[in-house]
């Protein structure tokens, strides 16, 4: 499984923008809270949201696309598709922008999954951001948070991710540490953990069935 991510800029370290109070409601035809926009303990943007996708989410199809464009046209990693047989089991996330100004508004502009590989061990991976969007490195962080503290949630006790080279330093600013050095795809890695301590457990529910590939689809073998 591989956790990439072409947004490898430093984390922002600006305090929360969201509202004090804020209630429940629906953007773009998506329902959201206060902790959609969760960035970390001390950061939060009004900007973008990011939402664990279930079966009948507006936003599926954006998601893959997403990641298409990301793995196989962008970075060339994969030919035709970069979905597999781990897309039955994964949830996946996509981060949605709430800025007109910033690009269309609704838009999904961030993709990863979380998927439990054994009991109460967890991996992210394909993690990704348009690439219009890749200055505003809050999406990066956001996506992160969300995958480790919906994970934690349902019982994590390890959340790890093999991480391209080049975006070490940042999910060490984001209290993840190395456990070795390894090559996937010809590219070079680190599979790395996330300190738990940091990431609190997420209220998001864990749904009864898995997102999975709609039916009639076709896995990349």
């Amino acid at each position: 499984m591989v956790f990439l991510d072409p947004a490898s800029e430093a984390a922002s370290g600006s305090l929360s923008t969201a509202p004090a109070s804020f209630t429940p409601s629906v953007r773009w035809g998506i329902a959201v809270d206060a902790d959609d926009f969760q960035l970390s303990p001390t950061a939060s943007s009004p900007s973008f949201s990011f939402h664990l996708l279930r079966r009948r989410s507006p936003l599926i199809p954006s998601y893959w696309d997403l990641r298409s464009a990301i793995f196989c046209e962008e970075q060339h990693l994969f030919e035709q598709s970069d979905r597999d047989a781990l897309d039955e089991r994964a949830y996946p996330i996509a981060a949605v922008n709430h800025d007109p100004s910033r690009g269309m508004g609704g838009q999904v502009v961030g993709v990863v999954r979380i998927l439990e590989s054994e009991p109460r061990l967890w991996y992210g991976g394909r993690l990704g951001v348009h690439r219009d969007f890749r200055r505003h490195n809050q999406i990066g962080k956001g996506l992160i948070w969300k995958a480790v503290t919906t994970a934690h949630g349902w019982g994590c006790d390890r959340f790890l991710a093999t991480v391209q080279i080049q975006n070490v330093r940042f999910f060490q600013r984001l209290h993840w540490q190395s456990l070795e050095e390894l090559e996937i795809r010809g590219i070079r890695h680190h599979l790395m953990q996330a300190d738990l301590a940091y990431y609190r457990p997420s209220r998001e529910p864990r749904p009864a069935a898995l997102l999975a590939t709609p039916p009639g689809s076709r896995l990349a073998a």
